[in-house]
């Protein structure tokens, strides 16, 4: 008995975990870059490096200010 009642507990925990994983990253937002440099260049923008937040945006053109993936 002692046994298994530590056994069902960590059963019932590693389902919960199962359970809530994929509910976790579904609620999480995508931070997914919304336009890759080529085709930033093609819409008459251009890749520049922002020093301020650390990433790389289209500057000018269609995606003006867009983060690049």
């Amino acid at each position: 008995m002692r046994t298994r009642l530590p056994g069902l507990a960590a059963a019932l925990l590693l389902a919960a975990l199962a359970v809530a994983g994929p509910a976790a990253q579904a609620a999480a937002p995508a931070a997914v870059p919304a336009v890759d440099g080529p085709t930033c260049v093609a819409h008459d923008g251009s890749v520049e490096y922002d020093s301020v937040s650390g990433l790389w945006i289209c500057v000018g053109g269609r995606y003006d200010g867009e983060s690049i993936n």
